[in-house]
C-alpha cells in the first residue's frame, strides 16, 4: 500500500440508536503516516465513529475499508488481527493485574501456542515465544518510561500513569492504525506534553497511523496533519489544522468566540 492510497476509507456512515442519529453521512479517508484528529462538541459522534472503526458498533448503512478490505460486520478481535488498535475514553485496564500483565494482554492475538501446546511449556516452543513477546513488551515499557511501575497493580496507579499503561497495551498490538480516544483527558500540562511526544514518536519513529479524538485544541493544532470536525453526527469540515481554525462554520458551531485567541495562547505549549 502506497501513501497515495488510503489506509482507512469511511464512506457514508449512518449510525442510530432508536430515534437518535449518532452519525449521518460521515465520510473521510486516512492515509498511511497521518495523525488525523476528530474534534467536535460533546455528543457530536466522535467516539461513535471510533467504535464503528474498531467494531464495537455496527453502522446501519455505509462502508468502512481498512487496507482496501471491507471490515463492516467483522468482529473487533478480527480487526485487531488486521492491525487496528485503540484506547478508550474511559480506562479499560484490568485493575487487579500488574502493568506488565496488562500490556502482555495486548500481545495475545500474536501468540501462536494454544491451550493444547501451552501446557507443554518447555517442549512446544511456548517458552521461547513468551520470552520473545516479553522482550517486545519491555521495549514498549522503556519507550513510555514506565519501567518503575512495571510490577505495580494497575488499579493503584495515578490516572495519568494508567492512561500511559493503556496506551502501552494498544501499542503492544503493533497496529498499523491506532485509535486514541481522548488520550490527554484529565492530565496536567506536563503529562500532556509527555503524551504528545509519545504520539509523535509512535507516528514518526514507530510508523503508526493515528486517529485521535482530543478536546485540547492546542495539542490538536500542534501535532495533527489533518483535522475533521463533527457536529450533531455530521462532518462539517475536514482539512489542514490552519484551514479548520479559520473555517467560520467551525467557529460558529463548535469553537465559539475567541477561538483564534485560544489557539494562539495554547499553540506551542505542547511540542
Amino acid at each position: 500500500m502506497t501513501k497515495n492510497q488510503p489506509l482507512l476509507k469511511v464512506d457514508n456512515i449512518f449510525l442510530s440508536f432508536g430515534g437518535v442519529h449518532a452519525l449521518r453521512e460521515v465520510s473521510f479517508e486516512v492515509y498511511p503516516g497521518e495523525v488525523f484528529s476528530i474534534i467536535g462538541p460533546n455528543g457530536a459522534g466522535k467516539t461513535s465513529m471510533l467504535n464503528c472503526v474498531s467494531g464495537r458498533y455496527q453502522p446501519q448503512k455505509g462502508e468502512i475499508a481498512f487496507k482496501e478490505k471491507n471490515i463492516i460486520g467483522m468482529k473487533p478481535n478480527d480487526r485487531c488481527k488486521l492491525g487496528i488498535g485503540r484506547t478508550f475514553q474511559n480506562l479499560a485496564l484490568f485493575n487487579h493485574m500488574t502493568v506488565l500483565d496488562n500490556i502482555m494482554v495486548g500481545r495475545h492475538h500474536l501468540m501462536k501456542n494454544n491451550f493444547i501446546t501451552g501446557p507443554l511449556y518447555w517442549f512446544s516452543g511456548a517458552r521461547k515465544e513468551e520470552l520473545a513477546h516479553r522482550r517486545e513488551v519491555e521495549d514498549i515499557i522503556d519507550f513510555l518510561e514506565i519501567a518503575h511501575i512495571r510490577k505495580s497493580i494497575a488499579g493503584t496507579l495515578s490516572y495519568g500513569l494508567r492512561k500511559r499503561v493503556e496506551l502501552a497495551r494498544a501499542v503492544a498490538l503493533r497496529p498499523d492504525l491506532i485509535l486514541l480516544d481522548e488520550p490527554m483527558a484529565g492530565m496536567n500540562l506536563e503529562e500532556k506534553e509527555d503524551m504528545a511526544r509519545y504520539i509523535i514518536d509512535l507516528n514518526e519513529e514507530w510508523g503508526m497511523t493515528v486517529i485521535m479524538i482530543e478536546h485540547d485544541m492546542g495539542v490538536v493544532m500542534d501535532i495533527s496533519h489533518r483535522v475533521m470536525v463533527l457536529d450533531f453526527g455530521r462532518e462539517i469540515c475536514t482539512g489542514l489544522p490552519e484551514e479548520v481554525m479559520e473555517n467560520e462554520q467551525v467557529k460558529t458551531a463548535y469553537l465559539g468566540v475567541g477561538f483564534d485567541d485560544d489557539i494562539q495562547e495554547k499553540s506551542g505549549e505542547v511540542a
